[in-house]
């Protein structure tokens, strides 16, 4: 797909950086899943609080007590003098199978097959092992565990003395790396939060997750995609309130606030956008991908209200991981969030949690719901969303937004911040599944001039006829809108017609640029439905 850069808006004011290199990097919480980590953004206290509450809330539903954080040498009990030392083959033999007993609980198989092993050394003569495991994301709210049971499974290996595990976390990558702007290229997972209603409380969901996940380890940035009224400026409070831009390559320089970059139009200097909609589509689309977002495990984005041009954008732009939907217990906001669920499942993207707002408060002994109760559940049941989480109203959460400093950063021992724990770790597991998923694969093949489509999660792969997907297209250019009749004849396209470019548009279709300069949207779906060819030569896997 060419993404078309929009130029950028006379109203659009950043502040040039002349020493861009001299810039400071982002500055994270105390990550115990790398072998150095920078010091806290958020101070002693808070940070002594938030690993406290990883410590007591992260375990949630998997099943295991905190570990023991010290990646120390431990020494096997049963060890004893004179213990004969095995053979360098038998030994990692013993070391691998010993580690195969750790049993991932989102994948269900062990480390050792998730390929998380890396760097396994030993010493047979001193009876010492060092190896580093690897885990899909710095966030891994089982990460503890792993480092404990990794030392207690190989200590207790009959000739071992010693024992070194050193925890680490994949490189920040997308699934189409080589098919995203530039500065999308180090983004593993990209979260949309969205409610489809104003005034549910969206964006507090959304920046007060993004900063549980920075918590929990991760590299994280929250992109606020409102331009007609963008609250993060109210939310958080960077020292630097101005975008900047480098001059020389015409990019965005995002600004940071407690460890978390941070990109919205309320920081390019003009406050709420006065446009119409295509425009508006346009400095969305710059804002993302001109944007110089370094490495991230997590970009959260708050959508804006609605189901209309700028989601459609962001759908397009980038294929968004997963989204978060927020709604409050009225039957209203579920009228409106429904539309948004089912947006997102045409779009592909798979919605993995619910958030309900504002559900109740306590007075007098009494928990009391004045919206009524039942909303959430209701979007869960109806459209399988695997996990629901309730808010309460506290005037401290509402107080949090507008003072600038998250809730979960001003208060990380609270019940609030508890129920961001659990859905950051919610997000963290429901990622690295979604990850794990293989897309469906588009390409063209000219050898035989045809194109081949591989279906995720199945050995079934056919093929298509350039001529046959084109003359498809349902687009108004080739269909009128108004009566369906169909504008494009059959021998308006040549039997020998060829793609120019075929690539992903999200995660719902792919973009094929034709000969002619004529660019169309196949949806995945609609070239499953497509008569196939069977004429050709032995399919060869991909």
């Amino acid at each position: 797909m060419q993404l078309l850069q929009a130029p950028l808006p006379p109203h659009l004011s950043f502040q040039c950086s002349k020493l861009h290199n001299s810039r400071r990097g982002p500055c994270l919480l105390e990550n115990p899943l790398l072998p150095s980590s920078s010091s806290s953004p958020l101070g002693g206290h808070h940070l002594a609080a938030h690993l406290q509450r990883l410590d007591t809330s992260a375990w949630v539903g998997v099943g295991h007590a905190p570990a023991n954080r010290s990646s120390t040498f431990l020494k096997a009990a049963s060890i004893e003098a004179g213990t004969p030392v095995v053979s360098t083959g038998r030994a990692e033999s013993d070391v691998l199978k010993a580690l195969s007993q750790i049993i991932d609980p989102d994948f269900g198989t062990d480390i050792v097959s998730c390929g998380f092993v890396k760097d396994l050394e030993i010493d047979e003569a001193l009876g010492e092992v060092s190896f580093r495991l690897e885990l899909t994301t710095p966030a891994c709210p089982v990460k503890d565990m792993f480092e404990q049971k990794a030392n207690e499974v190989v200590a207790a290996l009959p000739w071992v003395k010693n024992v070194q595990v050193i925890m680490s976390a994949q490189p920040a990558k997308p699934i189409f790396v080589d098919q995203l702007p530039a500065g999308l290229q180090k983004i593993s997972s990209i979260i949309a939060v969205s409610s489809c209603k104003g005034g549910v409380g969206k964006s507090t969901v959304a920046v007060n997750l993004a900063y549980t996940l920075a918590g929990m380890g991760a590299r994280v940035g929250i992109f606020d995609a409102d331009v007609y009224g963008p609250s993060l400026p109210t939310m958080v409070s960077p020292e630097s309130r101005l975008l900047e831009m480098n001059p020389e390559k015409r990019t965005i320089i995002p600004t940071e606030y407690l460890g978390v970059k941070l990109v919205s139009f309320g920081f390019a200097g003009q406050g709420r956008a006065i446009m119409r909609g295509p425009m508006v589509s346009g400095v969305i689309n710059q804002l993302l991908t001109t944007t110089e977002w370094g490495e991230l495990d997590y970009l959260v984005v708050d959508m804006p209200p609605g189901t209309g041009d700028i989601q459609l954008t962001l759908c397009q732009v980038v294929p968004l991981t997963a989204a978060v939907i927020v709604t409050t217990p009225q039957k209203l906001a579920f009228i409106d969030v429904a539309k948004g669920v089912r947006m997102f499942s045409k779009l592909k993207v798979p919605c993995v949690a619910v958030v309900e707002n504002m559900c109740h408060f306590d007075a007098d002994g009494k928990r009391h719901y004045p919206f009524g109760r039942g909303s959430g559940s209701q979007v869960v049941e109806q459209f399988g969303i695997p996990h629901l989480f309730d808010l309460p109203i506290r005037p401290s959460l509402s107080a949090s937004g507008d003072s600038g400093m998250p809730e979960v950063v001003a208060d990380p021992l609270g019940e609030v911040a508890g129920t961001f724990q659990e859905l950051g770790v919610c997000v963290v597991q429901q990622c690295a599944k979604i990850r794990q998923q293989v897309s469906t694969a588009v390409t063209y093949d000219s050898s035989i001039k045809a194109i081949r489509v591989k279906v995720p999660d199945s050995d079934e792969e056919f093929l298509l006829h350039p001529a046959t997907v084109r003359r498809n297209d349902r687009s108004a250019q080739s269909v009128d809108e108004w009566t369906g009749d169909q504008k494009l004849q059959y021998i308006d396209i040549p039997e020998d017609i060829e793609p120019q470019e075929i690539r992903p548009m999200g995660n719902y279709a792919v973009s094929i640029v034709w000969p002619d300069g004529f660019s169309q949207i196949a949806p995945y779906d609609q070239l499953q439905s497509m008569e196939r060819l069977v004429d050709v030569p032995q399919i060869t896997p991909f």
